[in-house]
């Protein structure tokens, strides 16, 4: 059987690939070891949103966990292999592994593959602390299979799944500690970001310990025992790592492709997504270590199915408009560059800051926890005229993972920050926040004009 496209892996990634092939009239094929639709649907975004919604809406915890599976079993229904079929896409539940750039062995049969895009994500990482093995951690792979709560749990790792999945239980009944090493929660985000989760997660009474490392496990009285640096030892029924993950490169003959690994075992790709092998082998997705998001890897199947299909360079894939959220309550929302970000990069950039508290419909809602940050640049020869070049934002606060779209086309499209203000945005909404922060650009506005940017974390 001859295809015009292997794809490896059934994730987001994976099913793009596989779609941009079909789309183009090209017979593509794809290796999946799990089911269609991958971590995103069976043990990331999708459980994970439900179980959120669920908690926050005072479910017990059976109920939330029965959310969680009537919307993976939905969602992974309308990816499944009869519906792929249906779209000209073959699927083998199989394992692939390369004899030579362009041939693959797949359940023992021997595929011509001139083409190929490897996606096949990663799996959850636990890190090299004695006693955590035997103490058969929790993580995103089994987490949400679970059918009774644990009494008490401690979450090892405050990264955007931690600090979701720590909430979440924790409105289920379950006596949380977060753990994480680093100074702050959500290390990665802007630092009054972490600041407002933190406060947050002391209403709600969810226990962290910052800067502190898990130095050992071990059993103590029926429950286990989690050293944490020099303080006080965490204990808990249950241990859940949220601690980052690890690319799925193992066992697949990827040295007999060309195809190289960088220090981390991510595959090494260039900016089109082309791996190292001398055949047309692309990868994409959470395997290449770019950026472990599910929508940025359906970017990057696109790009590369495209870019193996087509002659000549083909597409760059740009990451610089990809927005990210952190599904917290309040969710915390980035897109471009941080205010820090923007000091250092483009000297002269503003920024326009809004707390949550001074938007009528937060305020109306008694959800006031957040802000709207927007960052805007000088444009060559033009200066600020028009506000300036949109370069980013974090919104923190109710709805900002949908807020930030807004921002995201300003950017996409090269807008003026000021038309972002002449706008007119519904009111009351909790999206009128971006106009009146935008409005600052231009103008003095409810006291508040754009201010310089500034290095460092600073509160407004």
């Amino acid at each position: 059987m001859s295809y015009g496209l292997v794809v490896i892996g059934g994730g987001a990634a994976g099913l793009s690939a596989a779609r941009t092939a079909t789309a183009r009239g090209v017979r593509a094929l794809m290796v999946s070891e799990g089911p269609p639709g991958g971590e995103c649907t069976f043990t990331g975004c999708v459980p994970s949103k439900a179980l959120i919604e669920a908690a926050a809406h005072g479910a017990d915890f059976s109920a939330a966990m029965g959310r969680v599976r009537s919307a993976v079993s939905r969602i992974a229904a309308t990816e499944d292999e009869s519906v792929l079929a249906g779209e000209g896409i073959e699927v083998l539940r199989e394992r692939a592994s390369f004899l030579a750039p362009n041939r693959i062995e797949v359940g023992g049969r021997v595929l011509s593959a001139p083409r190929v895009v490897v996606a096949t994500g990663g799996g959850p990482r636990l890190p090299d602390i004695p006693g955590l093995a035997e103490a058969g951690p929790l993580t995103t792979d089994d987490v949400f299979t679970l059918t009774e709560p644990p009494e008490s749990l401690a979450v090892l790792g405050a990264g955007p799944v931690g600090c979701e999945l720590a909430q979440a239980l924790a409105r289920l009944g379950v006596a949380v500690t977060v753990v994480e090493r680093r100074d702050r929660l959500l290390p990665g985000e802007d630092a009054e970001a972490s600041r407002v989760i933190a406060e947050r997660f002391a209403r709600e009474g969810v226990t962290v310990r910052t800067g502190v490392s898990a130095t050992g496990v071990s059993r103590e009285a029926g429950r286990w025992r989690v050293e944490v640096g020099d303080g006080a030892p965490v204990v808990a029924e249950r241990i859940l790592v949220a601690a980052g993950r690890t690319p799925g490169t193992q066992g697949m003959g990827l040295a007999e492709a060309g195809v190289e690994l960088d220090e981390r075992g991510c595959v090494r790709t260039s900016d089109r997504l082309a791996t190292t092998s001398p055949s047309a082998v692309y990868a994409a997705g959470d395997v290449t270590g770019r950026i472990a998001l599910t929508h940025a890897a359906h970017l990057m199947g696109r790009v590369a199915a495209a870019n193996a299909l087509r002659r000549g360079r083909g597409t760059r894939f740009d990451d610089a408009v990809i927005p990210r959220v952190a599904f917290t309550d309040p969710e915390v929302a980035q897109v471009g560059l941080t205010e820090h970000e923007a000091a250092q990069r483009h000297p002269g950039s503003r920024v326009a800051y809004l707390p949550m508290s001074e938007v009528d419909r937060a305020v109306a809602a008694g959800r006031t926890d957040g802000f709207v940050r927007i960052v805007a640049g000088p444009r060559p020869f033009l200066g600020h005229t028009g506000g300036g070049r949109v370069l980013g934002a974090t919104i923190v606060g109710e709805r900002a993972g949908e807020l930030v779209h807004e921002i995201a086309l300003a950017m996409r499209t090269g807008m003026f920050a000021g038309r972002l203000a002449q706008t007119v945005h519904a009111y009351p909404t909790h999206a009128i926040a971006v106009q009146q922060a935008a409005a600052q650009f231009v103008m003095e506005y409810a006291g508040r004009r754009a201010r310089s940017a500034r290095h460092g974390d600073h509160p407004s």
